[in-house]
């Protein structure tokens, strides 16, 4: 006889199937309370860098990089041009105003300054004859003069008696008109005398004068080329220092050619190259600030470079005290005060800011144990703080590393790996 075999209900398969379901229930209500929360993630704090929120002084700034230099330079060029023939000076020594540093050879130059003395020679010894003559000639002159006045003196005593002889009916006409006539005759050969004389003397000054302006202008030219020759010693215009001589014994150095430089011992100034961004941030006056061995020294700009290449070029002086130790050529770290010293709720400087562009961070709980996202608003910076205008106080605890990997989370939970 059959037996009934009775159906179950609860199926292997079945029971399968409905665990699978369940599963499927329970990932859904997760996944959908993970939606409506702040996505979560766990984080060693080792991995963060944790900062304090603090109130302080802030102060806007810059650094850049300063080449030091000195106060003033004085570039040596060759006025003329002539081989190296000694070299009076080593490269970086002290120099007194007028001391020779390098005397250079110019046969063509000292040759022309022969031919020029001997053009003035020649000029002046014409002059002396020129004057022997004319004072030869004066002399003459003068001594027909003489003759003529004395020839005159004696007409006129002859006029004289015969005038007086002839109204007494002494003596004839015809003996008292040839009187007269002689004296007429050596009045006006007096006066004509006189008057080439005197034409003659005024003749004489000018061409002496015009002799010698000659002879002065080729004295002037003289002196000049005796100047030129003298420039032949290049020497130091004033005190300083001798740096970058460029030169060796036998070579030829032509006109204007840049031989070295001579800076000046009187201080120290601070170059330095800032980016363009800053061009309209920059004023004479403004402060700035090194430091050398620990020890603050103030700077003050004293020039700004109108001439815009790669960047701003300012020149920058000490307003105090010269560091002792510092050298020309050394490069020194330069804090360029862009605003007046403040106090301010402050944020240090970290990665995160990369990826949240300034508008939020993580703070931390007050139990430490977790990281919140939280809005913000930064202000000003410099390269140790931002300037926190909303958002934070003072004493809260953000996270300031970077966010690689963070920046898509609500929270982080804090928590160190089991070791």
């Amino acid at each position: 006889m059959d037996e009934r075999i009775e159906k179950k209900t609860w199926t292997p398969t079945r029971l399968l199937l409905l665990a699978g379901l369940l599963l499927l229930v329970v990932a859904v209500v997760a996944g959908l309370r993970t939606s409506a929360g702040p996505a979560k993630l766990n984080v060693d704090p080792e991995r963060l860098t944790i900062s304090k929120v603090t109130r302080g002084p802030f102060q806007e700034f810059v650094p850049v990089d300063g080449v030091v230099m000195p106060i003033k330079t004085i570039y040596l060029d060759a006025p003329e041009g002539g081989t190296v023939q000694h070299i009076l000076v080593e490269d970086g020594a002290a120099l007194a105003p007028g001391q020779p540093i390098i005397q250079l050879a110019n046969t063509d130059l000292q040759l022309e300054m022969v031919n020029r003395e001997t053009a003035v020679f020649d000029l002046m010894n014409n002059l002396h004859n020129t004057r022997n003559l004319l004072q030869q000639n004066r002399i003459q002159q003068l001594n027909q003069q003489a003759e003529i006045d004395n020839q005159l003196r004696e007409a006129k005593r002859l006029f004289d008696l015969n005038e007086t002889l002839y109204q007494e009916k002494v003596i004839s006409r015809q003996d008292y008109q040839q009187a007269k006539n002689n004296y007429d005759y050596q009045r006006r050969r007096r006066q004509l005398s006189r008057q080439a004389l005197r034409q003659d003397s005024l003749a004489m000054r000018e061409q002496i004068s015009q002799m010698t302006q000659s002879v002065g202008r080729m004295q002037s030219n003289l002196a000049l080329m005796r100047r030129k020759l003298d420039d032949l010693t290049i020497k130091a215009p004033a005190a300083g220092r001798i740096t970058s001589l460029n030169a060796e014994i036998g070579e030829l150095k032509t006109r204007g050619q840049r031989i070295g430089q001579l800076d000046m011992l009187t201080g120290l100034k601070v170059r330095a190259t800032l980016d363009q961004y800053y061009i309209s941030r920059i004023f004479p006056g403004q402060k700035g600030e090194i430091t050398v061995d620990g020890k603050p020294y103030a700077l003050s700009v004293k020039k700004i470079f109108t001439q815009v290449t790669k960047g701003v070029q300012v020149d920058m002086e000490f307003s105090g005290p010269v560091p002792p130790d510092l050298r020309r050529g050394q490069t020194v770290a330069v804090r360029l005060a862009l605003s007046d010293p403040t106090v301010a709720v402050r944020v240090p400087k970290g990665g995160f800011n990369q990826k949240t562009g300034g508008n939020w961070i993580f703070k931390v709980s007050e139990d430490g144990s977790k990281a919140y996202r939280t809005d913000i608003r930064l202000g000003r910076q410099n390269p140790d703080y931002y300037e926190v205008l909303e958002g934070l106080q003072p004493g809260d605890q953000v996270v300031t590393s970077s966010y690689e990997g963070y920046d898509t989370m609500g929270e982080l939970e804090l928590r160190a790996k089991p070791q």
